[in-house]
């Protein structure tokens, strides 16, 4: 294998081609590897699988809708409560139904005190799942 030429003046210079016989071994080693391999990807077994009709059930939990407005009015469900009146309410639905979620639809520019006290309330009543309805289209 020659690296170099002599010249007339006796010096070696580098050669300046490519030697592509070990790249060719190499992707050569690499198809044979593929074509022993690819149709040991492509078996499966056959099992004859039992056929069922079933829809999903999609039962959703009941849900609160608290909507807080700018002047801290509170609605329940579209219904206006007040303030005072919100510990027993939740109290009363976590009882009647522990897995009720709270949504909390709060005006953009209502203060986050009122939103943070709804929540604390709502909190120590028992609510586990508390969330926040935002609008998408901004």
């Amino acid at each position: 294998m020659a690296f170099g030429s002599m010249k007339d003046s006796g010096r070696q210079t580098a050669m300046a081609e490519i030697n592509m016989v070990p790249l060719i071994d190499v992707m050569l080693v690499l198809l044979i590897i593929f074509m022993i391999t690819a149709p040991l990807l492509t078996h499966s077994v056959k099992v004859d699988l039992p056929k069922a009709s079933s829809e999903a059930n999609l039962t959703q939990p009941e849900h609160i809708e608290l909507a807080i407005r700018i002047d801290g009015s509170i609605f329940w469900n579209g219904d206006q409560i007040r303030l005072e009146q919100l510990a027993p309410q939740f109290t009363e639905t976590v009882a009647a139904a522990p897995e009720t979620e709270l949504h909390i639809r709060a005006d953009k520019l209502a203060h986050y005190e009122h939103v943070a006290r709804v929540m604390s309330i709502a909190a120590t009543a028992g609510m586990a799942r508390i969330g926040f309805i935002t609008d998408p289209t901004e």
